[in-house]
Formats: C-alpha cells, sequence, structure tokens
C-alpha cells in the first residue's frame, strides 16, 4: 500500500482498536477466523475420557498461547516506530486469530473450556510487547522471533503427545506449527536482534508457568 493511500490512525484511534481486539481475543466466540480451521476436513476420533481430557488440556495451553501472542503483536503494534514493522505485526496478529478460534473450536467439540487465565496472560503479554516497542523496532521484533521460537518446541512436544487417531487437533497444530515458523523467519529477516541463549532460557522458564498452570484452568 502506498503511502498517500495508507490510513493514518490517530492515537485514539488506536487504543480502540486495541480494546477491540483485546474484546475478540478474550470473549468466547468472537474471533472469526480469516481461514476455516484445518480440521473440518478430518475425521473425528473416539477418544476415551482420559485421551479427552488430556488432548483438552494440550488445546487449551496453546489457545492461552495464542491469547499471548495476540496481546504481544497487539502490544508491539501500538509502540512501533516504523509503518512497515507496524504492518507486518498486524498482520501476524489477524493469523494468530485464526489459531486462536481453532483451538477454541476444538475445545468446544471436546466439551471443554478455555483458560480462566487468560485475561492475566493477555494484559502480562501487551505490556511486554508495547514495552519491547518503545524500546526499539529491532528489540521487538527479536521478540518476536525468540517468542515464536518457544512457541514451536511445544507444538512439536504437542504433536507427539496427541492419540494418532486425533487427526482433528493434528492438523491445527501442524498448520499453527507452519504458521509460527514463518512468523519467526519473518521477524529475522525483517531485522529482528537474536537472543542470547540465557535470555531464552528465561524466556523458556516463563512459558512452563502458563503451561503448566493452563493445562487444567
Amino acid at each position: 500500500m502506498s503511502s498517500q493511500n495508507r490510513r493514518h490512525y490517530s492515537p485514539a484511534d488506536r487504543l480502540l482498536m486495541q480494546a477491540d481486539a483485546a474484546l475478540r481475543t478474550l470473549l468466547p466466540f468472537s474471533g472469526h477466523p480469516g481461514r476455516p480451521s484445518p480440521a473440518v476436513t478430518k475425521n473425528d476420533a473416539s477418544l476415551n475420557d482420559k485421551e479427552a481430557r488430556h488432548v483438552a488440556g494440550l488445546m487449551r495451553i496453546n489457545h492461552t498461547g495464542e491469547v499471548c501472542a495476540q496481546a504481544l503483536y497487539q502490544g508491539q503494534s501500538l509502540t512501533a516506530r516504523l509503518p512497515q514493522v507496524r504492518e507486518r505485526m498486524e498482520k501476524a496478529a489477524e493469523e494468530e486469530i485464526d489459531h486462536l478460534a481453532w483451538c477454541e473450536q476444538r475445545l468446544h467439540q471436546l466439551d471443554s473450556h478455555t483458560s480462566v487465565l487468560n485475561p492475566l496472560f493477555y494484559g502480562l503479554s501487551f505490556g511486554i510487547g508495547a514495552t519491547a516497542g518503545m524500546i526499539s523496532d529491532r528489540l521487538s521484533l527479536g521478540f518476536v522471533a525468540a517468542t515464536e521460537d518457544q512457541v514451536c518446541k511445544h507444538l512439536d512436544d504437542h504433536l507427539t503427545q496427541l492419540p494418532l487417531t486425533d487427526e482433528k487437533s493434528r492438523a491445527i497444530l501442524e498448520q499453527m506449527r507452519l504458521d509460527e515458523a514463518r512468523h519467526s523467519a519473518m521477524a529475522l529477516n525483517a531485522g529482528g536482534m537474536r537472543f542470547p541463549l540465557p535470555v531464552k532460557f528465561g524466556m523458556s522458564l516463563l512459558s512452563k508457568v502458563m503451561t503448566k498452570t493452563t493445562y487444567r484452568i
């Protein structure tokens, strides 16, 4: 989009857009995916109660992870300095809405629920994203890459834990894995810094807190 055709939003406009994004992220079934769920063409598996509870716990973790990613991108787009960086954040956030909706649909099919801790994790992630954006776009993009790398590791682990018959959950996680890897590469190619291992280790510890708490609640 040319600079002449690009719409310029006021700070008040952007705050209202952030509030709308938060509601669409946190309210049940309020996010409308731009792509159909990869699960729609897959067979419905017959899972026993133990398997269904475990799959629901995994999908709840991934749903909360997407809540965090959505908040991170929204916070970064609010404070990003370069217009092209802001546009990349907003595009990635749109794709995270797809992931949110897909995970929520699957949880509903499993007669389960999203995490009650989502508002807390949204607020924390939004603050981190906004702070990173205020410091520098390079740091902000680096944070995206490091976060998406963590998400990919979680998805790889969850794919090994799914029952072999659960084609629906597997299709969702595999497509999410492709999207998240692309987001990470996009952030690095746009100039994001590569975080050192101690920082990534700290991020891994924080992600473990999220996964442990949201598996059940």
